[in-house]
């Protein structure tokens, strides 16, 4: 179902005796990843990871799409380092405006968010609405492929810039957070939505405040789940999976170790040890924006 686009020549990429050990490596502008991490661990629990949060840039939903694909290329090049048997991007933005391009530069699997998410949305309902940052709500990369799924599906999309920063400051149980996440709800509820996305992996840790705020007959939909459920599937067509125990996971940001491991202290229930990674052409402006 997705190997159209990877399978071609990827497991030339593959030298090792035993490639089935080999990591899977997932990738986010920060903690947001770790709602799919936390799948990865439920769904298959014999695979070893290394996650790499590009603190050092976020929030990605407010930069250029030349800006992302460069960005993914860092991170790619230095996953493709650690010889990672797939890798999962696990941030909407990156899927939605420089999957396409990254897939023609590099042989390996490589999976994103939004069309398992896509296939999700459209088996609970015909009224979807899409929360996602700036970036991905623009692109409509999610109503495009909704659309291709279900033509009569109906969406409706809306930008969040608030919530990354939210989230990332661990302010998800501040009042104001529960008056933002109001206000970009209100036009989906006004359009009497079924079926409301996830289009940032961020976002599955406000789920508890946005279904404060939904009628109960309003479907979520987490694309983390799914896309994991996808990855599952390529590692058995590819005769990659790993039967063994595995390693330890690996966290590396390009900005704070102990910030990250602060923020992620909550959703692993343990403080990780966090690598730090440095990329030359990160920008001072960047830099000093994180």
């Amino acid at each position: 179902m997705f190997l159209s686009n990877i399978l071609e020549g990827s497991l030339s990429y593959f030298s090792e005796p035993e490639p089935q050990r080999a990591p899977i490596g997932i990738f986010d502008s920060g903690v947001g990843g770790l709602t799919v991490l936390r799948q990865l661990y439920r769904q298959l629990p014999n695979e070893s990871i290394i996650y790499f949060g590009d603190t050092a840039r976020l929030p990605y939903g407010i930069r250029s799409q030349a800006e992302i694909t460069q960005f993914v290329r860092d991170i790619m090049n230095w996953l493709q380092d650690q010889q990672v048997k797939m890798v999962i991007m696990a941030c909407n933005t990156s899927s939605a405006l420089a999957i396409d391009a990254i897939r023609e530069e590099y042989n390996l699997p490589i999976l994103g968010v939004i069309l398992p998410g896509a296939r999700a949305a459209v088996s609970c309902g015909k009224r979807i609405g899409v929360i996602a940052t700036p970036a991905t709500a623009k692109s409509n990369a999610y109503k495009r492929a909704i659309q291709e799924i279900d033509a009569d599906a109906q969406v409706w999309q809306v930008g969040c810039p608030e919530f990354v920063p939210i989230i990332e400051q661990n302010r998800i149980h501040d009042p104001y957070t529960t008056e933002v996440a109001r206000s970009y709800l209100e036009p989906l509820l006004i359009q009497q939505i079924d079926t409301l996305v996830f289009g940032c992996t961020h976002y599955p840790h406000l789920a508890p405040v946005l279904r404060s705020l939904l009628p109960n007959t309003v479907n979520l939909v987490d694309p983390a789940v799914h896309v994991v459920a996808a990855c599952a599937q390529e590692l058995d067509l590819l005769g990659l999976k790993n039967t063994h125990l595995p390693l330890p996971t690996r966290f590396a940001v390009s900005g704070c170790p102990s910030t990250f491991a602060q923020s992620a202290v909550q959703w692993l229930g343990t403080t990780p040890t966090v690598e730090a990674v440095s990329f030359s052409d990160i920008p001072v402006s960047h830099r000093q924006q994180s």
